[in-house]
């Protein structure tokens, strides 16, 4: 089409679904299956993403009990997930009710969540979980998940447009009516660098805004799009609940689990490779140090409630090695720590030492024991180049999961209409959340979406006139900027370094205002100064020089929802630190990690921020509260059949 004297091919569709990942390929099935056929997924790359690409020790599926005499029921797991400080009663409530068909669709898949002998779905208890709720298809789960869910797309010739990055938010009189995305492939080419896709209905399921950190656990081929929405019109949640943790830096890897309980040895190393074994020097003794370091497995996430006295004092000690003395933080499963031959076993604490007698693993070093108990650990580090049996393990206090993001109803539409947000880059989670329940929220989300796209969102997009009408100068902004920003220059990849180590430094676990107020105001000036500083050096960067656009918005956001917070008297929660002038310091640490845990004033408010021509304006609200439930079955029933219950 011509739009603006511009040449720009364009896609029509119904819906248009961005990102690849469990939640992406899930909404495409469920609108298949209600009957929409005009759909296609956009992707930047179809094996990239979180979803794909990441995995714990022992990754956890999170839904309603379905084995032996555990007692539950949707309201039960309705109010754990309510009780999570922050969050949303209605949403909490769907991600309960269709955790089950939502788990069941995904076995039927394929995706192997291991049965007993009668066809029970076992499980276990997870963090914060009081009913074993949780299951687990191996260190892969949401990879297997994404690998079916993929499979399945395939089968029903859902269309996958691949290597295509959307960069802007088409709108309408207030309304989203399409993408602008920059065509990776065609980059080099003027002509064919963009293309337009017109739709009615856009569900976001592009992941968290990982790229934001340099300290992140999450995959090289995720960064998110967050901050295309944002500029959009879509408001932020709950943005200063993130989840913290120890992870390898090269591959990204969440150290948890038995990469713990075995008992490694910590070593930080001067620039001048003078090494430190830092735990063994800041505890008092063998047994307090040993049973710290076992106790950060299962309580993997830094927690601000952990540190004094607690497991998370480890994840600060590591802070406090590489942020503060500029030392690398290593994990060495070759030998034990404190250069003992063996360990004292018989003097280890009662949970400590019978987990290990237990396993039979007491005996030997580090990566013995992990051998023994859980050999696919070690081969997963093999397997990406990396030999644990013979280096040592980089690791860092990482970005992990963000339990905020976009602000949506219990239809998952955000307050764009027609625009829809699911998986992690909705913001269903509050403060705290059971393990795993991220990946059932993913899938419950693009459900819920695909469930109200079926039943309001038919028919077609704008006509050719009126789209090409409102698409105009958004193209015509994107193309003058790619074309001032082909120089020959390279500024882009200097600069992702300095934001993404800047908001690791300033608004990563442990947050002072004052830093907090200098990063932000450093993004500000960079994303002010965008246009005309960013170039790059051929058009293979602009893929690049996107992302970094997208970043510098979301910092922006993050950065101004930690500082309301600060100001609105929020106090030191969840996996975040926040420096007070009273309250309690950990042993041996300076001033600044004084901090004082929250009072709970906060449990029922949300918080709103919103990106309105690069002012970052906060608001608060009441949680919206926790519905009764279940209803009388004939009217229920009445309701069901004349499709009176999506509303």
């Amino acid at each position: 089409m011509q739009i603006g004297g511009r040449s720009c091919r364009v896609i029509t569709l119904n819906t248009v679904i961005v990102g690849t990942g469990a939640a992406g390929f899930n909404a495409a099935l469920r609108l298949k299956g209600y009957g929409q056929e005009d759909i296609a997924i956009v992707s930047e790359g179809v094996n990239m993403g979180t979803s794909r690409n990441t995995g714990s020790d022992k990754q956890t599926y999170y839904k309603l009990n379905l084995c032996a005499d555990f007692a539950d029921s949707p309201k039960a797991m309705a109010q754990d997930l309510f009780a999570g400080k922050a969050v949303d009663g209605d949403i909490a409530y769907a991600e309960a009710a269709l955790s089950t068909p939502c788990f069941i669709h995904l076995a039927e898949l394929g995706v192997p969540f291991p049965v007993n002998r009668y066809g029970e779905y076992v499980g276990y208890k997870t963090d914060h979980d009081p009913r074993a709720r949780a299951t687990s298809a191996g260190p892969l789960t949401s990879k297997l998940m994404t690998e079916y869910l993929e499979k399945a797309a395939k089968k029903e010739n859902i269309q996958i447009i691949n290597n295509t990055m959307a960069v802007s938010i088409v709108k309408k009189d207030g309304e989203a009516v399409g993408l602008l995305c920059l065509d990776i492939d065609n980059a080099a080419d003027e002509a064919k660098r963009f293309v337009l896709i017109n739709a009615k209905n856009i569900v976001f399921a592009t992941g968290g805004p990982a790229g934001i950190y340099a300290d992140t656990v999450y995959p090289c081929g995720h960064s998110g799009s967050s901050g295309v929405a944002f500029e959009a019109g879509v408001k932020g949640k709950n943005l200063t609940e993130w989840q913290f943790g120890l992870a390898s830096t090269n591959p990204r890897w969440n150290v948890s689990g038995t990469y713990m309980q075995v008992l490694p040895r910590f070593v930080s190393v001067d620039p001048d490779g003078t090494e430190h074994e830092f735990l063994t020097e800041y505890f008092a003794t063998p047994e307090e140090c040993l049973f710290m370091v076992f106790k950060k497995g299962y309580e993997w996430p830094f927690d601000c409630r952990k540190v004094i006295g607690g497991s998370s004092i480890i994840d600060l000690l590591v802070y406090r090695e590489s942020k503060l003395k500029g030392r690398r933080v290593f994990l060495d499963f070759r030998s034990n720590p404190y250069g003992m031959t063996d360990l004292p076993y018989a003097t280890l604490k009662d949970e400590a030492r019978e987990y290990l007698e237990n396993a039979g693993a007491c005996f030997g070093t580090p990566i013995e024991r992990l051998l023994h108990m859980n050999a696919p650990a070690v081969d997963l580090y093999k397997s990406k180049g990396v030999d644990i049996t013979k280096e040592m393990l980089e690791i860092a206090l990482c970005a992990q999961h963000n339990n905020g993001g976009m602000d949506i109803d219990m239809w998952w539409q955000t307050g764009v209409p027609h625009l829809f947000a699911a998986g992690e880059v909705a913001g269903s989670h509050g403060v705290y959340r059971p393990g795993g329940s991220a990946l059932n929220a993913g899938q419950v989300g693009s459900m819920r979406a695909a469930q109200y796209i079926a039943q309001y969102g038919g028919g077609e997009p704008l006509c050719e006139e009126c789209f090409a009408a409102a698409a105009a100068d958004t193209l015509a902004y994107h193309a003058a900027l790619t074309a001032k920003m082909i120089s020959g220059e390279d500024t882009v990849t200097a600069a992702m370094r300095t934001v993404t180590d800047r908001m690791s430094e300033n608004g990563g676990a442990i947050r002072n205002p004052a830093k907090i107020q200098y990063a932000l105001d450093a993004a500000k000036a960079d994303f002010a100064a965008f246009d005309a500083s960013i170039r790059v050096k051929s058009a293979a960067q602009l893929r690049l020089a996107y992302r970094l656009r997208d970043i510098l918005i979301a910092q922006q956001m993050y950065l101004s929802a930690m500082l309301d917070y600060a100001a609105h008297g929020g106090k030191s929660r969840g996996s975040s630190l926040y420096s007070a002038s009273e309250g309690n310091c950990p042993e041996g640490f300076d001033d600044s990690f004084r901090f004082a845990l929250d009072d709970g004033s906060l449990d029922s408010s949300v918080q709103l921020i919103d990106f309105d021509g690069g002012k970052c304006t906060p608001s608060w609200r009441e949680v919206r509260p926790l519905p009764e439930g279940g209803g009388f079955f004939e009217n229920v029933w009445r309701d069901y059949r004349e499709n009176k219950n999506i509303y």
